[in-house]
Parts: C-alpha cells; structure tokens; sequence
C-alpha cells in the first residue's frame, strides 16, 4: 500500500481524496511509535460513497450467479496470493502476533470468501410453494461498519455475503486498524468489482458511522462493536427503518461439567480465552468449574498461562503481542485492578507489564479465582488477556451462572458425556456452544443473543442477512 493511498478513500472503482484535510494518526502498539496518518471522513464524503453505491445497485443486483462467484474467485485468489502483505499490515497495526496473523487472521478471513462461494452455488434464490412463489432479492446499499480486533476477518464476513446476495458496499472500518482495510480495497480493485459496487471510507464512528447509520439511501447498516457503539447505530438508523444488524459484545462462559477432561481442557481454555491477546467478542473468559476441582484448576490454568511467550509480535516464537491500542490497554489495566479490589484471588499475573517489557501496550496473562458474579471481572467485557475461574456447587447452578449475564454470544462446554453435553447446551443462552473446543466452523450462525447483538453471520445465515424476502402469490 502506497503512502498516498493510506490518505485517500476508494469510492465509485478509484482511490481519491477525501473532502476534508483531516487525518488521523496510526500507532504501532508494540513501539507506541506512530507509523502513518490515514485521512479522517466526513458526510460529503459519505454521500459521495452512497450514491455510487446506489448508483451501481441496480446493474450489479442484476448479475448472474455465476458472475458473482467469479468476481468472489477472483477476490478470494488476490487475498491468498498477498497473505503476506495482509499479515504484515495486521502486525504494525494491532499488533498481532505474526504467527497468529499467518495461521488464524488471515487464513479464516480467505475463509468467509471460499464458505460464501460454497453457499452461493447451492443457494435457491426463487422457491415454489403450489402457486405461490418466495424470491430473495438484495438489499440494496450495505453500509459495513468493522472493529480493530479481528479487522480483515470481519471485513470479509460482511462483505462476501453481501457481494454474494448482489448488494453494494459502503465499508467504514476500525480508523484504529486501517491498514488491512486499505489492502482489501486494493483487492477489491484489482479483482475488477464494478465501480460503486465496493467503496471505503476511512473515519471516525462519530463523523462517519453515524452518517451512514442515518443515511436515507442506505438499506441497511452492519456493525461488529462494542454494546455502545451497537445502541448508538441502531437509534441512528430507527428514523430510516433500515435493517440493523449487530455483532456485539460478549462475556462467554466456559463450563466445565464434573466429567469434564481437566487435565487437557483447561490448558486449552486458558489458550482459547486468551487467544488474540483476549481481544475477541466470544473470548470464553469465565470458566465455571466444580468447587472441588478449584486448586486443581488453578494449578492447571496458571501452568497454562505461565507457557504464554508475550513479546515482540514480528518475532515468530511470540504467542501473544500488545493489545491493540492505548485506551484498550488502560481499560485492561483498570479491570485488573477492579479484580484484585473487588477480592478476587489472583493466581497469575496482575497489573503491568510482564517483564522486560518497558514499552508497548503489553499485558501480562491473567489469571482470578474464587470470581462470584457480583464482580466487575464477571459481569463486564474486559476484551484482554484476563480470565476468571468461577466455582459452582452443582449442574444446575453452573448453568445459572453461565447465563446470569446481559450477553449472550459464545460458550464453551466440556464433558465426556455427549448425551449430557447436549442436554446442558441447549439450556445455555447464547448464540453458539463450542462441545469439547471443535474446529472453527465457517458455515456455523455466528451472533448473540440478549445484548450481544441482533442478526446472524457466517454461512447461509450471513447470506440471507443481504437479502429481501418477496412473496409472488398467483406465480
């Protein structure tokens, strides 16, 4: 990516500059160094995006099927070939680990693209009921509003289904991790989506998500984000009466049932709370354990924990980076203190950074127990590399505490006992049970129940989201 793209924005099939002079400075939050300026958006240049968007909805809504997996191919082919790039660009600019950004970030985020392909080619766009026929027809213009946490990720889980469904984008990414975005543009491009199908305007959600929440000629808004920032798109968007669609916060429970594999489960909980330096939504960040396995959890976690090398993100033997920016890392730092205030015992870990590491926003893996749910660290979104060992006395109250929570996105459950396991998940709020840590499933429904959002992702489910429903009686 050249330096004078990073200032300008991709509207209607070419890079150009913004409305305003404004930019807004990118830091590598493993050197707080900053390393660029990306430009800062505002309405004109929203309205601009808009209107290609709307202007190239009614040719692209149009195309085949076969069209459209092409165009996807040719995306899907360009992100692949610079998995490199992508990589690279996800480390200065959230500070991911490069392993993790080359064996999880990137590959699933190729991933949404090849599932929405699969699901493209057998997806019935017209069904026939006797004489009444249901068609499924695009939405229209698709405003796309992605988070700095898993930024090329949830990029392509929005854009593909809507490409898919044969909508056109307007796509307002994290300003906090531009640089991924920027490239996909630059794929977008050079794949030969049609102008105005792709656009990206780069800003901050107050100047240009609200806009496009409110726009009168956007059909419908995507978020992934914070609660807040969900609330805040949804009041936007409610004068207009465009459908909102919200992947939102989380505070996942990992219950461990008494016939549960301890020894290996709870090294790989600590590992799959932790994983992105604690900065995903479904993080399972509460594990509920039986009381009298607590000092054996304890052992088995801080064991876990203490194996995690926290270090420079461009060395390829780190496994856990900085978080990702400074008001996270504060906000992380402010948990931790919260935890040890409110009484919680603390097994690893704890306020700072690990040692060694006298700059950059780094973390050192946390660890509480004896956590009730009166606490902050239970009830609230910490979004870092901080777990909390719940104690239960018995099935019934495990499941009370996994679903005594406002959130409702992920969960995981461990049991030898399929047939139990089963049981026990269907009594869980939340929008996905991971059985015994499965593989990452992309055909699977991703989104929350309660105040985890509205709205599914991935897979058909995704699909549809792009997607109106029109009834043809008398066919």
């Amino acid at each position: 990516m050249t330096a004078d793209k990073t200032t300008q924005f991709y509207i209607d099939g070419q890079w150009r500059d913004g409305s305003v002079a404004a930019t807004i400075a990118t830091i590598d939050p493993s050197s707080e160094e900053i390393t660029g300026h990306i430009a800062a958006g505002g309405s004109t240049d929203v309205d601009l995006a808009v209107a290609a968007a709307r202007r190239a909805f009614e040719a692209f809504s149009r195309t085949s099927v076969e069209e459209r997996l092409a165009l996807l191919g040719r995306i899907l082919e360009l992100i692949e070939q610079r998995a490199e790039e992508f990589a690279e660009a996800l480390v200065m600019e959230m500070g991911a680990a490069i392993s993790f950004a080359r064996a999880s970030q990137v590959p699933f985020a190729a991933a949404h693209v090849r599932v929405q392909m699969e699901v493209l080619r057998r997806y019935q766009f017209l069904t026939l009921d006797g004489t009444t026929a249901t068609a499924k027809e695009p939405i229209g213009v698709c405003a796309l509003i992605t988070p700095w946490n898993w930024p090329l990720y949830q990029i392509t889980a929005k854009v593909a289904p809507a490409i898919a469904a044969g909508c056109t984008v307007v796509l307002k990414p994290s300003e906090l991790s531009p640089y991924s975005a920027l490239l996909f543009a630059q794929v977008m491009h050079d794949a030969g989506v049609p102008p105005g199908v792709f656009n990206l305007i780069n800003g901050t959600g107050e100047a240009v998500g609200a806009v496009l929440a409110a726009h009168p000629d956007v059909d419908m808004i995507s978020i992934t984000g914070s609660t807040r920032a969900g609330v805040l798109v949804a009041q936007a968007a409610a004068a207009t009466v465009k459908r909102v669609v919200q992947e939102l916060g989380g505070k996942s429970p990992n219950l461990f049932l008494d016939d549960a594999d301890f020894e290996q489960a709870v090294a790989k909980g600590v590992l799959t709370g932790m994983r992105n330096v604690g900065q995903s939504c479904s993080a399972p960040t509460r594990m509920l354990v039986p009381a009298a396995r607590l000092a054996e959890v304890e052992a088995l976690a801080a064991e876990a924990a203490a194996g995690i090398r926290v270090g420079d993100p461009r060395d390829v033997d780190t496994m856990m980076g900085p978080i990702a920016n400074a008001a996270q890392f504060e906000r992380v730092q402010a948990m931790i203190k919260a935890g040890i205030d409110d009484g919680a015992k603390l097994v690893c870990g704890g306020l700072g950074r690990p040692e060694g590491l006298d700059r950059g926003f780094f973390v050192r893996p946390t660890i509480f127990s004896e956590v009730t749910s009166d606490m902050r660290i239970a009830r609230e979104e910490i979004f870092g590399p901080v777990l909390s060992i719940m104690p239960y006395r018995d099935e019934e109250e495990a499941i009370a505490i996994a679903n005594d929570t406002i959130y409702g996105l992920g969960s995981h459950l461990q049991s030898r006992d399929t047939e139990r396991a089963r049981r026990v998940a269907a009594q869980i709020r939340a929008g996905q049970v991971h059985i015994n840590y499965p593989a990452w499933d992309g055909e699977a429904a991703f989104g929350g129940y309660k105040r985890s959002g509205n709205g599914r992702e991935y897979g058909v489910h995704g699909l549809e989201e792009y997607l109106e429903t029109k009834a043809i009686i008398g066919y």
